[in-house]
């Protein structure tokens, strides 16, 4: 049985003097490990005083977000001696909150030594990697090991008790190193997700079911996803402590990689960086009238619908249309919409499905509507002053509001002619940009075959947005937090996720979440979401997909009827029990498993 740390008033003290956390996510991201690390930076710097972050160095990622600094001089001659074997170290801050210290490893001279290390790594540990791909796995692995050799130079000089922290398969051959060269450090090796169960979850294999794997059908899938495998087997049996990041992932690493981890390091925030309760209401209140501009020239050109009986619905996150349960939320909004229409429904749910996908540009007739809409609004934010004093006037005075009353007569006219132009035939696109590959596009093909296509009389309407919320994107132009913050209830029926960051993201900025008891942040919540007003809802997706999608579609056809004030109600509750996953409670998991290491190293 796996436990979650409680939140406990006494602190624990680390007992590592020096600590190197190991990441290629550190300055670089890539998925959820780069929240992980940068969220987590404060709460480790504020328990260790000496805590370095090692990742990658790509140039070309860096402008911004990391400040280059001289090398300390102690470091000067065995930094030198690094370089002439290919292995060239950058020291700096990385520009996040805390401006943690890295150290970011240059292995393109030391690409040369990739056979020999591979040759090594068979010898010692028996990794079989013959038939793997430069990019696909040898280049993380040419890196970890140069990392590993960084980290035996620098134990030598600092002659501290060291705790050396590995996450994923990418940095582990820094951790086989030291265990090699028997450097003198105790180590934790964390599987965020493991590679096994990720592939076989995408392939729609029941990992859930499963109780165990041969390696001839792990091989099925590929040497490089054997050898990443294997490198998680051996990381996990040769760690001194071996964590994983929720009871979800723990019991399939237990399963995979044969050993149950010591200590569960489950995934936090730094709520500091969050807005409070009244602050995510009043930006509510601000980015969802942006995403109501956005509405009025998707929708109104062709048919109208109440704004303000209309509710936000939404999926945010990679395009993994089986793991992250894309296909079970299409099916749950079919059934939700002709549920709706029976009862002949004055409310409208907009579902926004914000996935970035292969797309080619905005479609043209959704950028010729926004013009046209604009080309309105400018006319009326023109008035401005005038306006406001006229709708004045006649309040007080007591006569009869009316266009005729407010605008004039030329002005009028020219209204009416923007507005002819604006309204087209036809119904709006489901989606917003021309992709490549349309007729393959998983999330178009199942809308489609459920009759989702936005017809006037579809309660249920449905937006594929399939571009990066930058906040610049020339239509809502809302970041990915400012997006989460304008919608009422954020969906996440995944399949497979370990963690699951978005739908804490979202409880965090006071928005009601959906969530699955098969994601780790579902499991870890489940027996906390109660009462009336849960405010996080997890649904069942151990069991049958039927029983998903019904349990789903219950779910969003009860939060459709709530009244704003058991909405509010909802959002509160989302927002307090996600502050129980603030890293200042879940700091504590890391030295726990930090002391373990350097307990069972003998340090």
């Amino acid at each position: 049985m796996f436990i979650y740390a409680a939140v406990v008033n006494e602190r624990m003290d680390p007992r590592a003097d020096l600590l190197f956390e190991v990441s290629w996510e550190v300055c670089n991201k890539v998925g959820g490990i780069y929240t992980v690390v940068t969220s987590k930076a404060p709460s480790m710097q504020e328990n260790y005083e000496n805590y370095y972050l090692i990742g990658p160095y790509f140039p070309d990622k860096l402008r911004g977000i990391f400040e280059e600094t001289p090398v300390p001089e102690q470091c000067k001659d065995c930094f030198e001696r690094l370089k002439q074997v290919g292995i060239e170290v950058h020291t700096g801050q990385w520009l996040i909150k805390g401006t943690p210290k890295v150290m970011l490893v240059d292995y393109t001279d030391f690409q040369y030594k990739n056979n020999e290390i591979k040759t090594l790594l068979w010898e010692r540990f028996k990794l079989d990697s013959l038939s793997t791909q430069y990019h696909d796995f040898d280049e993380p692995v040419v890196w970890a090991w140069a990392v590993g050799r960084v980290v035996e130079e620098l134990t030598g000089i600092f002659n501290k008790k060291t705790v050396l922290h590995t996450h994923e398969w990418m940095s582990g051959a820094a951790l086989l190193y030291c265990k090699d060269r028997n450097v003198p450090l105790g180590s934790v090796f964390t599987t965020h997700a493991t590679m096994l169960g990720r592939t076989l979850a995408t392939n729609k294999v029941d990992i859930y079911q499963l109780d165990s794997i041969s390696p001839s059908e792990a091989q099925r899938h590929g040497p490089g996803l054997w050898a990443k495998v294997q490198m998680e087997r051996i990381c996990a049996r040769e760690a001194d402590v071996f964590t994983t990041v929720s009871a979800i992932t723990g019991a399939e690493a237990e399963k995979f990689l044969g050993r149950k981890p010591d200590v569960i390091v489950t995934n936090g925030l730094d709520f500091a960086k969050f807005p409070t309760l009244d602050e995510s209401a009043v930006r509510h209140r601000i980015f969802k009238q942006r995403i109501h501009t956005f509405l009025m020239y998707y929708f109104f050109p062709y048919y109208e619908f109440d704004l303000e009986n209309t509710l936000i619905y939404f999926i945010a996150g990679r395009y993994e249309f089986h793991d992250k349960g894309i296909d079970v939320l299409i099916k749950s909004l079919s059934r939700l919409n002709e549920r709706l229409k029976k009862e002949k429904t004055n409310k409208t749910i907009i579902t926004f499905f914000w996935v970035p996908a292969g797309m080619k540009s905005i479609k043209s007739e959704l950028l010729e509507n926004r013009s046209h809409f604009f080309d309105i609004k400018d006319d009326i934010d023109d008035l401005g002053e005038e306006l406001r004093n006229t709708l004045t006037y006649l309040l007080v005075s007591g006569k009869q509001i009316s266009k005729e009353n407010i605008f004039d007569k030329d002005l009028l006219q020219d209204l009416k002619v923007k507005i002819r132009r604006l309204k087209q035939s036809g119904k709006p696109p489901v989606a917003t940009h021309d992709l490549y590959h349309e007729e393959s596009d998983p999330i178009l093909s199942m809308l489609g075959q459920e009759g989702l296509a936005n017809d006037e009389d579809d309660p249920v309407k449905v937006v594929f947005y399939p571009i990066y919320l930058t906040g610049a994107d020339g239509l809502l132009d809302l970041t990915y937090r400012e997006s989460l913050n304008a919608g009422n209830l954020g969906i996440f029926p995944s399949f497979y996720e370990p963690w699951g960051y978005t739908p804490l993201e979202t409880s965090a900025l006071g928005v009601s979440a959906v969530t699955t008891d098969v994601a780790g942040f579902g499991s870890y919540v489940q027996d906390k979401a109660k009462g009336r007003f849960p405010g996080i809802f997890v649904i069942p997706r151990k069991q049958s997909e039927e029983l998903a999608i019904q349990k789903l579609t219950d779910v969003m056809y009860d939060f459709a009827h709530l009244s704003k004030h058991e909405r509010t109600e909802n959002r509160i509750s989302a927002k307090k029990l996600a502050e129980t996953a603030d890293w200042k409670h879940f700091v504590e998991n890391y030295i726990k498993a930090h002391n373990l290491a350097l307990e069972r190293s003998n340090l």
